[in-house]
């Protein structure tokens, strides 16, 4: 009788453990996307003075300004790890047509405005890069938790589900955009 008490309380602390880790995981993944969220959001309130200082100097240039508007648009709009990546995506390489465009624009690149979005541009990206390693860091750990015995059936019983990892389609679009001012 005592063994069996023994065991059950053995199973129970060891399921409370399990549960607790699986939470943990899951709220800092949680927290790692709200980081990343805050970043994306700062970058896409660049943008519109992005393309309104490039407007100014190379007004023609409207297709090019018009993707980015599109592209800022839709990234934006998008929810969840999968979609956002691809969504980021495009919305990269919007931003470095802009920036090939401005390479045509010598009155564009000597401006001061347009240098301090640049800079901005690439500290943001820089934070991107840093939460999203982060957040995908805690996602493998949540999933490799949510896939190995015990923890697996802990977290199917308390519906803890593993989730997307925050990737980009391309590895041109991995990189932050190239920035050079020695025209």
């Amino acid at each position: 009788m005592l063994w069996t008490v023994g065991i059950i309380g053995a199973l129970v602390a060891g399921i409370v453990v399990l549960y607790n880790r699986l939470v943990g995981l899951r709220n800092r993944s949680e927290g790692a996307w709200s980081d990343i969220d805050v970043q994306l959001r700062r970058r896409h309130d660049l943008i519109p003075n992005l393309v309104e200082t490039v407007k100014g100097y190379a007004a023609h240039e409207a297709t090019t300004l018009q993707e980015v508007t599109a592209a800022r648009g839709r990234a934006v709009q998008a929810s969840g790890a999968a979609e956002q990546g691809g969504a980021e995506s495009a919305l990269s390489r919007a931003i470095a047509n802009v920036f090939a465009v401005a390479e045509a624009y010598p009155e564009l690149r000597a401006s001061q405005n347009f240098r301090d979005l640049q800079q901005e541009l690439s500290t943001i990206e820089e934070a991107i890069q840093a939460a999203r390693r982060y957040y995908n860091a805690v996602v493998r750990d949540l999933n490799t938790a949510c896939d190995t015995v015990p923890s697996n059936f802990v977290a199917g019983w308390f519906q803890i589900g593993k989730k997307d990892y925050f990737e980009l389609d391309e590895p041109a679009a991995r990189q932050a955009p190239r920035v050079d001012f020695s025209a």
